[in-house]
């Protein structure tokens, strides 16, 4: 009788355990990388920090710090929400509607700076109801000209630049803590937008009451809700990104890549498998071995991989969390579900892989069994490869789309491209690698009798390169372009800032006095949100923006291409390019906006220039930006010429290059870790693969030996071979990188890919390296033994 298929896949485990160690590190890394992303992403829809401002306020009314942009039309329509880029404030006049239902107290909170430069927020005195503040001496501020500071903060009079203008103040008072406290008319006076406020607090109402009250018009928050900060928003924001759309990505290039490890380790078994064939075994008795050794090594490897994976995502928390990405009030979430999750795809993965590499096998002939096994099949399988060249098909067709396209559309294209064409890579590996093999054979040739024999089994084992061949892909492909992408972005940004910056100074906050001066040009510095797309494409998008008062022209270079900056004035708007390309508007046309705190404006656009990217890609007069910012005044002021006298600290023109470059340092590393984890995993996945390879071919190397060949000669040719492989992974990937960076950073950029010949030759290097390191070191060892 023949054994029990859970018989013969544990003696096969127990008495072959290297034919599963490679399996096993695939599935182990899978899981590992799986599990990390699913708990950023967890982390970020769970993030939240304690109330602190709102701790003792039971009811919180605030506008919704998100724009929600209805795109589509009839059953199809959805909301596309955007986080407000600074803060977004309710209409003051909702204190009307809220009064019968108890005390409801105005909120405002603004920057103010004394005459030495020093900045403080500033409130309404109402806010110590809700606050906890308490007066150490003195009165509460009761009108215009009054003003109540922290403790030990001077006495007399004072003089404050607010953003409604420097103020001559009494000091009538002194609190506990830290901050400037007005009266509740005069702070919303002086905060720049009297007719709205921050939040308003009630102090004794029903929430349910509220909301009936205000009809849809602003939110009603309590328990956690009443946080409002931004911060944790970004925060939100930045771990979902990570875990969900690169999720997504390592998710498909790891679960690629084991399944390819599995389909190499039952292939390298076919022989096995024609055997049980011919001595009776039934194509259901094969398919179950194979099955119950996906599930006797795939949950092990499952398990031990949560354990990299929970500390892989701990360490990237952590520098997140010291860049300043994530508030210190918010923790890493490490529950179940991502762990069951990985571990579930991970064996999901093995049986399917398993399950279509013992399709052949299992259907035979047994009489046909042990004789189909000595060969390698050299006919394309009807399945995969009709997928494969449809996925090539469609990625030929992005690339084409992305090329001709501009924007937002290049971009979405070109993410497009890179996926399929990855898709066809795994999906047509054998027909690849044996395209490769004849290719690069040729110049094998030239190589004396081992490279001649190291093409030829090349071409006639094309199957067991093709995971390897793949692997490498990965590796090329999506490091080199999530790093040459940033490398053409900040070479982008470099130029554009030194050929547009025309200022000899710039300072930086600076005061009421500098700014009225007439010495420079002030400039306010935010983001706004344009939405960019047509019809049921539409989306909003986050593009930087700067507020000018006077003549731009004099201290920077924008690169007009159509327009004239002369033309800028109040409801009017000059765009970067690229931006204008996304939002399918040109000069004329009416450019829909969402101002910092969430206004919706449409001025009209005078001016398309190209250097958007260092400077701004929206320029909008101070009069129309300022009142929507938090500070609500200048952010810097640009000067031309020699400094004068009494403006302050100034740093020069390319002191403020330098700090700009500091503030992607975080998108740079994000890219970089990306890379580095993607191109860490395929580096694995491949060495895994060819260990696995030449671990295999231990037969046919002792076989070469025993008809003469040296151990030198058969090391030279292993080499031959994984420089064939190398080199193929190499081109293909840079071929993906390539296709994928020309339209993405032109549709960023505005120009060419900027790719580092040094760090491009580096990756090479250690493809090349990795090749032949994981090739050479398991056939020493395996030539050890004599035939």
């Amino acid at each position: 009788m023949f054994p029990r298929p859970n018989g013969l896949a544990r003696a096969a485990v127990r008495f072959r355990p290297a034919a599963f160690v490679g399996t096993f590190v695939a599935l182990f890394m899978t899981v590992a990388i799986v599990s990390a992303c699913g708990i950023l992403l967890e982390s970020g829809l769970r993030a939240s920090v304690p109330p602190t401002r709102y701790a003792g306020a039971p009811v919180v009314v605030a506008a919704d710090q998100q724009i929600h942009l209805r795109v589509g039309s009839g059953e199809g329509a959805y909301d596309s929400p955007a986080r407000v880029p600074e803060r977004a404030r309710v209409d003051a006049a909702l204190l009307d509607r809220l009064a019968p239902l108890g005390r409801a107290v105005p909120d405002v909170v603004f920057p103010v700076r004394d005459g030495e430069g020093r900045t403080a927020d500033a409130y309404g005195w109402g806010s110590t109801a809700f606050s906890g503040t308490k007066l150490s001496d003195g009165r509460a501020p009761a009108g215009p000209g009054e003003v109540v500071l922290g403790t030990g903060q001077g006495a007399g009079r004072v003089r404050l630049d607010t953003p409604a203008g420097t103020r001559e103040l009494r000091v009538v008072g002194h609190a506990t803590g830290a901050g400037v406290w007005f009266s509740d008319a005069e702070a919303r006076a002086l905060s720049g937008h009297p007719d709205a406020l921050d939040a308003i607090v009630l102090l004794d109402a029903d929430p349910a009451e509220a909301r009936e009250a205000l009809d849809g018009r602003a939110q009603v928050l309590t328990g956690s809700a009443r946080t409002l900060d931004p911060a944790l928003a970004g925060a939100k924001e930045l771990l979902a990104g990570l875990g969900g759309s690169f999720g997504g990505i390592a998710t498909l290039v790891a679960v690629f890549t084991a399944a390819g490890t599995v389909a190499l380790s039952v292939g390298q078994r076919s022989r096995e498998f024609a055997l049980l064939r011919a001595i009776g075994a039934t194509p259901r008795q094969i398919r179950r071995t194979v099955a119950t050794e996906a599930l006797l090594v795939a949950p092990i490897a499952g398990v031990l991989g949560c354990v990299p994976g929970i500390g892989l995502a701990s360490w990237w928390f952590g520098r997140l969390r010291d860049k300043g990405a994530i508030p210190a009030g918010v923790g890493l979430a490490v529950s179940w579900i991502p762990l069951v999750s990985a571990i579930g795809i991970g064996l999901v993965a093995a049986l399917l892989a398993g399950w279509a590499a013992a399709r052949r096998p299992a259907r035979i002939r047994p009489g046909q069994a042990l004789a189909a096994a000595a060969v390698e099949r050299l006919r394309p399988g009807w399945i995969r490869t009709p997928l494969g060249l449809a996925a090539l098909a469609g990625g030929i067709a992005c690339a084409g789309l992305a090329a001709t396209s501009s924007g937002e559309d290049a971009a979405n294209a070109a993410l497009g491209v890179v996926m399929l064409f990855m898709l066809a890579v795994a999906l047509l590996g054998p027909l690849i690698a044996r395209a490769c093999a004849a290719v690069l054979g040729l110049p094998l040739r030239a190589g004396g009798a081992s490279g001649e024999l190291a093409a030829a089994n090349s071409r006639a084992h094309a199957r067991r390169l093709a995971s390897a061949i793949t692997a490498i892909v990965l590796a090329m492909a999506f490091s080199s372009t999530l790093v040459f992408l940033h490398t053409s972005e900040d070479r982008a940004v470099r130029q554009q800032q030194e050929a547009g910056l025309l200022a000899d100074h710039v300072l930086a906050d600076p005061s009421r006095e500098a700014v009225a001066s007439g010495a420079g040009t002030a400039v306010t510095r935010s983001s706004v949100l344009a939405v960019v797309g047509t019809g049921g494409g539409r989306l909003l998008r986050s593009a930087s923006a700067q507020g000018v008062s006077g003549d731009i022209s004099k201290v920077m270079d924008l690169g007009v291409r159509e327009g004239t900056l002369a033309r800028l004035a109040p409801g009017t708007v000059a765009v970067d390019r690229t931006l204008a390309d996304s939002a399918h508007a040109s000069v004329g046309d009416r450019m829909d906006l969402r101002l910092p705190d969430g206004t919706v404006a449409t001025p009209e656009i005078v001016a398309v220039y190209s250097r958007g990217l260092g400077l701004g890609e929206v320029t909008l007069p101070a009069s129309d930006l300022n009142p929507h910012t938090t500070a609500g005044r200048a952010t810097e002021l640009l000067v031309r010429g020699p400094l004068p006298d009494g403006l302050g600290p100034a740093e020069s023109a390319s002191a403020w290059t330098a700090q700009r470059s500091l503030d992607r340092e975080l998108n740079a590393w994000a890219n970089t870790t990306m890379a580095s984890v993607l191109g860490g995993f395929a580096a694995v996945a491949a060495a895994n693969t060819l260990v696995m390879t030449v671990l295999d071919r231990r037969r046919e190397l002792g076989m070469l030996r025993l008809v003469g060949s040296t151990r030198r000669q058969v090391l030279r040719m292993l080499r031959w071979e994984a420089l064939l492989v190398g080199c193929a992974g190499i081109g293909l990937g840079t071929a993906i990188a390539l296709a994928t960076l020309f339209p993405l950073a032109n549709a960023v950029t505005g120009t060419s890919p900027y790719v580092p010949p040094l760090l491009y030759g580096s990756f090479a290097a250690a493809a090349l390296a990795l090749a032949v390191a994981a090739t050479t070191l398991p056939a020493r060892r395996a030539l050890r033994v004599r035939g």
